[in-house]
């Protein structure tokens, strides 16, 4: 017996399931496995080309499971049930069984089970156009998820907040969700997830109107789901493509894309896509003035979106029968697309709508109510230890340099000792030098994973706002890092440049990690200045400098802000400067010319800068790395000129897309030519 399954949702893929099928129909199998075999039957048949047998083999389930008294399976059987009638657009009957399956995991404690359900619910609520119920449900689980670490479940979560926060209008914020979920599902190297994640952020690049950008995305995608024959999710990609070429008023070409969608979209049986395809091409034929197909095609994507509840499309398609309408003059028929489309905006205010709020603001209330007393007691637990791990992270990262010190001195010494025993049999020292230049790269490299592990991961940025970070580290180690705190309600980050690269600068940017933890966590300093005076006497003191001719003069070049979460930004600037970009003018804050660390005369104290930040205020923050970069025809520095322009020119663009602008644009000039420095560019949007 040959299935076509949905080994995720929507995910189409031919499968021989003869082993589960057998196991099913031998009935001197144990229950539990038969139960078992039919679970993973009902939940991947593709209900969207065959609903009949997605409900067949999800009630088979359901019987046993009530047979056997099966709580958790009983649970897992309406949520398959619930899965297969959203997939089929009836949303009320979703609902039903979702809450259903919902109720079983709370008498339970199945917290996995219950963040599933808040999610599933508000991926239903969110095609309803009912944003502010799916943020709820969707937070919900995203916070159940991060409490058990579900990684794949976290990703799902941070992709449904993006959608509704794009739906919203809030397209920064949308944008952050979908590149957290894209760095996870990397991570976890789902090649179709990954497919997903990059369908997501072409539709944003496309409505922010990056269209390049838009087609790389949809593009690598698309390529994905082609070579795993992932149909659903094909007919998507084309019909992104299509839009892309819609906004640019190349008809023929978006004409051709979307018929590709739709003609998958109903050999699947997919028929929201095909409402949204429809209306698609109705648009075109708007545009082309082909006024009555405009108008067939319209209203068949109407009745497809009233038959699916799905508030949005139903919005969007009474909205081009409305230009329709008016356009052949008429005016009876206008009018009534325009009624159909202001109720469908006003929907979300209605009296029906606040009340189900109500409802669900008490049904989560005991979940809420316990996710902040667990919150609590870890907050207080995680004050209690701070002092102490600090001090740890702080011993631990002298303690690592050290280490690494001393093993990269073993590794020398035997290398010298062994040459130098060896040096009549050149064919022998070669080997040797070989085999020592194995031990140290590998010695470096798991440096790497030491330095690594201490600098900010996502989850710790994501308290700023909109952002980006361009780390790329000339050696297999930095001397360039970034750093991130949190205290009392401030958030305190740096784009550091110790001396030298590689192995020496990695040495140094373990020392003064530790040293700026230290300032803001244990010392209670606030105010940048005073943190980079504390940090630069520490330096001097761990080291050793006295500042005398010959001596070494180890330290670091930095920027360091400090943003109260509202209006405020402090910062200092140690040798660096600090850029703004505001209203389309670009303004650079001159520097101290010192390092934090010694200097030959005398310590000045570091200046204090204070901005108040109005909104859409993007800041940089970067090393001399990126300026300083030879490259180009004359092999030249990049220089501090050109990327400024080159900010000032893509000043309106997402942070993200900045991001892959300024990596090209590096790629670009460097070539062939070695790197020189380590480079760091750190991006902030308020």
């Amino acid at each position: 017996m040959l299935f076509v399954l949905f080994l995720a949702p929507g995910l189409c893929l031919a499968v021989n399931l003869d082993s589960l099928w057998g196991v099913w129909n031998d009935k001197t199998q144990p229950d539990t496995s038969r139960l078992k075999a039919m679970h993973e039957i009902a939940r991947d048949v593709n209900s969207f080309s065959h609903p009949e047998s997605a409900f067949y083999f999800a009630r088979l389930e359901l019987e046993l499971a009530k047979k056997l008294g099966d709580e958790l399976a009983i649970a897992d059987s309406y949520n398959n049930i619930g899965n297969v009638y959203y997939d089929q657009g009836n949303y009320e009957q979703a609902l039903l069984y979702h809450e259903k399956s919902l109720k079983i995991k709370e008498e339970t404690g199945n917290k996995k089970g219950k963040a599933t359900s808040y999610s599933n619910m508000g991926q239903i609520y969110s095609d309803q156009g009912q944003t502010k119920i799916a943020l709820q449900f969707t937070e919900l689980s995203l916070r159940i998820r991060e409490e058990i670490g579900d990684s794949m479940g976290i990703a799902t979560s941070l992709t449904s907040l993006g959608m509704i926060y794009r739906l919203q209008g809030n397209r920064e914020a949308a944008m952050d969700y979908y590149k957290r979920s894209l760095q996870i599902r990397e991570k976890i190297n789902k090649d179709i997830m990954v497919g997903l994640a990059l369908n997501d952020i072409a539709s944003l690049y496309k409505d922010i109107g990056d269209f390049e950008l838009a087609m790389d995305y949809c593009n690598q995608s698309l390529k994905i789901f082609k070579e795993r024959g992932i149909q659903k999710e094909m007919a998507n990609s084309l019909r992104i493509i299509g839009t892309i070429y819609y906004l640019q008023n190349n008809y023929e070409q978006a004409l051709s894309y979307y018929q590709k969608g739709l003609d998958i979209s109903k050999k699947v049986n997919n028929k929201k896509s095909i409402a949204y395809l429809l209306s698609n091409i109705s648009d075109v034929y708007y545009n082309q003035g082909m006024f009555d197909n405009a108008i067939s095609l319209g209203k068949r994507s109407l009745f497809l979106a009233q038959e699916l509840g799905v508030i949005t499309e139903i919005k969007r398609a009474a909205n081009s029968l409305y230009k329709c309408y008016v356009s052949l003059g008429q005016n009876q028929n206008a009018l009534e697309m325009y009624e159909l489309f202001i109720q469908m905006r006003d929907s979300l205010y209605s009296s029906d709508v606040r009340k189900i709020v109500g409802q669900l603001k008490q049904k989560m209330a005991h979940d809420k109510e316990m996710l902040v007393l667990e919150q609590e007691e870890e907050r207080k637990a995680a004050l209690a230890s701070e002092e102490k791990k600090t001090r740890k992270q702080r011993t631990y990262a002298i303690a690592g340099v050290g280490i690494l010190a001393l093993v990269l001195s073993v590794l020398i010494y035997n290398r010298y000792r062994h040459t130098r025993r060896q040096r009549q049999v050149i064919g022998e020292q070669k080997k040797l030098v070989e085999e020592h230049t194995l031990e140290l790269t590998a010695s470096i490299r798991y440096a790497k994973s030491i330095q690594k592990a201490v600098v900010p991961t996502s989850d710790d940025l994501s308290v700023l706002p909109e952002h980006f970070i361009l780390f790329q580290p000339k050696d297999i180690v930095s001397g360039d890092f970034y750093w991130m705190a949190e205290k009392e309600g401030r958030v305190y980050f740096a784009a550091c440049d110790c001396t030298g690269h590689g192995v020496p600068g990695a040495f140094m940017s373990m020392l003064i990690k530790a040293l700026l933890d230290e300032a803001v966590n244990q010392k209670g300093l606030t105010k940048p200045n005073e943190i980079f005076n504390e940090v630069r006497k520490d330096v001097i003191d761990a080291l050793k400098q006295t500042g005398a001719l010959g001596t070494q003069k180890d330290g670091m070049d930095a920027v360091l802000c400090a943003w109260d979460g509202n209006g405020t930004l402090e910062y200092a600037c140690a040798h660096n400067p600090l850029v703004l970009l505001r209203d389309g003018e670009l303004q650079q804050t001159k520097a101290d010319k010192q390092p934090v660390g010694i200097l030959t005369g005398a310590q000045k104290p570091f200046t204090h800068h204070e901005l108040q930040l109005q909104k859409g205020d993007t800041i940089y923050l970067f090393s001399d790395g990126y300026p300083d970069q030879f490259g180009g025809p004359k092999d030249k520095k990049f220089k501090l000129k050109n990327m400024k322009d080159l900010l000032l020119h893509n000043q309106r663009k997402p942070l993200a897309a900045q991001k892959d602008i300024l990596q090209k644009a590096m790629d670009e000039w460097m070539g062939d030519t070695e790197q020189i420095d380590d480079i760091l560019v750190m991006g902030v949007r308020f």
